[in-house]
């Protein structure tokens, strides 16, 4: 059975999916955020945070794809 905390985790994961998806990417960190909040180890929600933070200050070109292209190591 899963927790009330953990359900909360994964509708919050799913929303930011969503507003990633969109190219929201401010609202996607909120969402990623409060799952943070709720569950700081929580690996999937940790990846779209960081890569939502990127976004926000640099946005990919109209014609995005979705595809996160790692820049750097």
């Amino acid at each position: 059975m899963i927790s009330e905390t953990k359900k909360q985790v994964l509708e919050l994961y799913a929303e930011g999916r969503k507003l990633y998806k969109l190219m929201q990417f401010q609202a996607a960190v909120d969402k990623f955020g409060k799952a943070l909040e709720l569950d700081p180890k929580d690996g999937p929600s940790k990846v779209y945070y960081e890569r939502c933070k990127l976004y926000a200050a640099n946005p990919p070109d109209e014609d995005w794809d979705g595809v996160f292209t790692m820049t750097h190591k």
